[in-house]
């Protein structure tokens, strides 16, 4: 059920801008533990809804489940065609913080479930590690283009720093994953399938908690796995993915060509696509598709992988 009222909230580095569906009332609230605890007090037995903010939206929402207080948070990009819909073309935060209010009634939206505090650090720890990752990887980059034997050892010594770094983050995420059984079951069952290592668990642990508590369209969507139709009157245009959580679909499109190359039911699979004249592409995504659907089947059914029928 939709909560009595509901608020918008649009969250800057320094301040939130919120609007009061019920009473029409903006206010700008600068962000302190204080400020928070006072709105999240004042927003009992409402909803709020908030955009994902790479990471600014926390405070908030700590604030907000130390309270008790439902929050539904959205994706920017279906906030802002939400407005267009509605005809505000402009964009500005306290325009933001209304139409996220208006969307959350329209919409019906549901509360975010709170954050696991182990899945929340993982998926801390596996964004540092991808940025080490990419890092190293620019840096090498760089030291193959370069001429001046300076520059090469400075960047030598650098991904040695950068490597030991990267390994100290492995280490924390496998201490973790131990040390948690609810992680710790899933990993050891998620890595039962062939092609998923520990650095692909980790992702799809850190980024796809909702594995397991879906439908399997509803996953797939999630991971920008799902073909999305291109249709209008009498044209029909290609299925294409897009949208989704794009390093999560990374990994599971890594997962899925590794499958399609070691795993016997998925090696046929996508010999089959191919030998109908699927680009090769499309073959692997449709292998980690396939492969997404039997993860969320066995987080679901509680069991490990079985060989599956081709």
């Amino acid at each position: 059920m939709i909560a009595q009222d509901v608020i918008g909230v649009d969250i800057a580095k320094g301040w939130i801008d919120v609007f009061c569906l019920s009473s029409s009332r903006h206010e700008r609230i600068v962000v302190t533990k204080q400020s928070l605890a006072r709105f999240a007090k004042a927003a009992n037995g409402a909803l709020v809804v908030l955009e994902a903010s790479g990471g600014y939206e926390r405070p908030v929402t700590e604030a907000l489940a130390k309270a008790g207080v439902d929050y539904a948070r959205v994706n920017p990009r279906q906030a802002r065609e939400f407005a267009r819909a509605s005809g505000r073309l402009a964009k500005t935060d306290r325009v933001d913080a209304e139409m996220l209010a208006r969307m959350g009634r329209a919409l019906e939206l549901k509360p975010t479930p709170p954050a696991d505090p182990d899945r929340q650090r993982l998926s801390d720890l596996v964004a540092r590690r991808e940025d080490l990752t990419s890092t190293i990887r620019r840096e090498k980059n760089r030291a193959g283009t370069t001429r001046d034997a300076w520059i090469a050892r400075e960047i030598a010594m650098l991904v040695r720093v950068l490597e030991g770094h990267l390994k100290a983050v492995e280490a924390a995420i496998a201490t973790l994953i131990a040390g948690s059984e609810p992680l710790a079951t899933e990993a050891r069952r998620l890595r039962s399938v062939p092609g998923l290592g520990p650095a692909l668990v980790a992702v799809i642990l850190a980024r796809l908690p909702e594995l397991g508590n879906l439908d399997a369209k509803k996953v797939a969507s999630l991971a920008g796995l799902a073909p999305q139709a291109c249709d209008s009157g009498l044209h029909r245009g290609k299925r294409r993915i897009w949208g989704g959580r794009p390093d999560l679909r990374r990994a599971l499109s890594l997962a899925g060509f590794i499958a399609s190359r070691y795993d016997p039911t998925f090696k046929a699979f996508r010999a089959r696509l191919q030998a109908a004249g699927k680009p090769v592409k499309l073959a692997i995504t449709a292998c980690a598709r396939k492969l997404l659907t039997i993860l969320n089947a066995m987080v679901r059914d509680r069991t490990d992988y079985l060989k599956q029928d081709a």
